[in-house]
């Protein structure tokens, strides 16, 4: 039996070269491949397919906008960029891409759901289900109904939360809130649809509702020993620690000047 005789040295380090060499001419030969086939004109995008919300938005006309801006094939388009441009849109708040083979695309639109104007007067703001604030035409509206809510940038979140959490108990008292302000200090205050502001003070929900709880509790007391209704009163404080101060319309705590005599 004849011994085994180790290859040399040199010899083992061509042929690991080579291996290398093959290895590397099929990896190049591989990425040429694909980047031919992801280049061919076979796979450029030929289409959009809009699903979703469109109630705001002709799904051709965003369509037609939006297909200028998209570069690239099936393989190597931008999704990304293709959903900022229908994002972009007014009226849509989120798209959801995706890709179609071999060479469409489908784009799922979500659009704001309004809920409530934003600012003050002449403001073209909205507020949608989530809190956030857009802008849109507002002759596309119907603001008959729709609070006004205003706030720092930013704080729309906290302020449709507050809302939410105070307008079932002043409709209890069949006071409709028209508007809810959060100042930059914090304070909150609601201007009712029968004229009233009321002053509620700073603090989250959980701070606030309590003064809230307690004027809406003994509202109907207070006002009936003037012969009132709620609607009458023209504003109110409830940031004092124990009580709450009250303005009514047509009721005066100051003496006419022939009692003071």
């Amino acid at each position: 039996m004849k011994p085994v005789v180790a290859a040399p040295m040199d010899v083992k380090l061509m042929n690991l070269t080579v291996a290398v060499l093959v290895l590397l001419f099929v990896v190049l030969c591989a990425m040429a491949t694909v980047r031919t086939l992801t280049r061919a004109r076979a796979f450029d995008i030929q289409g959009i397919t809009v699903t979703g919300d469109t109630r705001h938005n002709n799904s051709a006309t965003l369509r037609a906008n939006v297909a200028p801006r998209i570069a690239g094939t099936f393989f190597t388009v931008d999704l990304g960029r293709v959903r900022s441009a229908f994002e972009a849109a007014p009226w849509v708040r989120q798209a959801v891409v995706h890709r179609e083979f071999p060479n469409r695309l489908r784009v799922s639109l979500q659009e704001h759901q309004p809920v409530a104007l934003w600012g003050g007067e002449g403001d073209a703001r909205l507020v949608n289900s989530f809190g956030e604030v857009f802008e849109a035409n507002l002759g596309e509206v119907d603001q008959d109904g729709l609070p006004t809510l205003s706030g720092p940038e930013g704080q729309g979140p906290e302020v449709l939360a507050m809302y939410r959490t105070l307008e079932p108990l002043f409709s209890a008292q069949d006071l409709g809130i028209e508007h809810l302000d959060l100042s930059g200090r914090g304070s909150w205050s609601v201007h009712l649809e029968a004229g009233a502001v009321i002053e509620l003070g700073r603090g989250n929900a959980d701070e606030v509702l309590p003064r809230v709880e307690r004027f809406l509790k003994t509202l109907n007391q207070v006002v009936s020993r003037y012969g009132r209704q709620p609607s009458a009163i023209e504003s109110a404080d409830l940031r004092h620690e124990n009580g709450y101060a009250i303005r009514l319309r047509g009721v005066s705590t100051t003496q006419p000047d022939a009692l003071k005599k």
